[in-house]
């Protein structure tokens, strides 16, 4: 474990945490990341500036672009899919952590961890349907996307959203997302954000607080996808 683990702080979280019954937090506004799945170019600017937010190791990806290719000539198509911590309206993470580690944030919904609360034990990550949670055996710690906390305090977006140069990505409250009220570039005249892509974990699951432009072949509600 890190050797900077203040051992007795641990203990008295976990005994804290048997004692608590966990309710889940509803927070004053949850904030959600939009991604347009098929503006967007792969470039992998989003994963380069949240690896060097994070001071990420080779390896560790808070931030994932997936490319989804398929068809037969000439119907092809390809497109790419954004994905981070999607900060959960219900986050399977949360409940699994012995110490009380991972929490989430009343006044807007992100979730984050407590490192010095982490012992690595890694039952988040397995419990994660997407994968958010990532264990870094350089310090036995689990880690994970927390929407550049710091600057959303400071009043600015995630680094991520930043350094998109097509400005497919973005963040905001997510019952705007879902109305298409919001003013992004990532939301384009008569696009509908939808809630789940193809080979995605189902969205009931943890309800999670990211929405898509998504390609035809992508979308999960297109009959003819």
């Amino acid at each position: 474990m890190s050797k900077t683990m203040d051992k007795s702080k641990i203990k008295a979280a976990v005994k804290r945490r048997k004692q608590q019954v966990y309710t889940p937090v509803d927070p004053d506004q949850q904030l959600g990341f939009i991604h347009h799945n098929v503006d967007c170019i792969g470039c992998r600017a989003c994963e380069i500036a949240c690896k060097d937010k994070n001071g990420l190791a080779p390896g560790p990806r808070f931030r994932r672009v997936s490319y989804i290719e398929g068809g037969d000539f000439p119907d092809v198509y390809a497109y790419k899919v954004n994905m981070s911590c999607n900060h959960c309206a219900q986050p399977a993470c949360l409940p699994t952590c012995p110490t009380g580690a991972i929490f989430k944030r009343k006044q807007d919904g992100i979730v984050d961890i407590d490192s010095s609360l982490c012992i690595g034990c890694r039952r988040c990550e397995a419990a994660c349907p997407y994968g958010a949670p990532q264990f870094d055996p350089s310090d036995n710690l689990v880690k994970k996307c927390n929407m550049c906390v710091d600057e959303i305090d400071a009043g600015r977006k995630p680094y991520c959203v930043m350094a998109c140069m097509m400005r497919v990505l973005d963040i905001g409250p997510i019952d705007q997302l879902d109305s298409g009220n919001f003013d992004t570039t990532a939301i384009g005249p008569n696009e509908q954000p939808v809630k789940q892509v193809k080979n995605m974990a189902d969205p009931k699951l943890t309800n999670p607080s990211i929405r898509f432009i998504a390609h035809s072949k992508g979308n999960v509600d297109n009959d003819n996808s």
